[in-house]
């Protein structure tokens, strides 16, 4: 197909700016269907001021997320965790906690048990684990 340069109309500041046909041609390759509704710079401004789709953690969650201070319960320094502490569970610094095995997806999946240990999510089968032919993770009934 062959693309040609159009004019569109910024949707924030009414300003015409050009969709050039190799613009176009990069849409359609990456199987976009609507057109670009701001101009380069509105499309560069709402991108720096974090209201972009880009999917950063930042953004996806308006801002900043308020940090809370604990006490790590291994080594004694200061931690900020992103949620209020109750006291009734340990809370790590980063460090700890990454000592400690916490933060890898290597304790869940992969093996031949099909993950998490073998407290009966899927385990014991002898294969990968997965969705069984009974629809619930592990064909052992719904526990999710």
């Amino acid at each position: 197909m062959s693309y040609q340069d159009r004019t569109l109309t910024c949707s924030d500041c009414g300003a015409p700016f050009t969709f050039t046909s190799g613009e176009q041609e990069f849409y359609a390759s990456k199987g976009f269907t609507n057109e670009p509704r701001r101009c380069p710079n509105c499309r560069l401004a709402k991108r720096a001021s974090g209201g972009g789709g880009g999917g950063s953690y930042s953004s996806s969650y308006g801002g900043s997320r308020e940090m809370f201070s604990a006490t790590c319960a291994s080594c004694g320094k200061e931690a900020k965790v992103p949620f209020q502490p109750r006291g009734d569970k340990p809370v790590y610094c980063s460090d700890c906690f990454r000592s400690q095995g916490g933060g890898s997806r290597s304790s869940y999946g992969g093996g031949r048990s099909g993950g998490y240990g073998d407290s009966g999510y899927g385990g014991g089968r002898g294969d990968r684990g997965g969705y069984g032919d009974r629809g619930s993770y592990g064909g052992r009934g719904s526990r999710y």
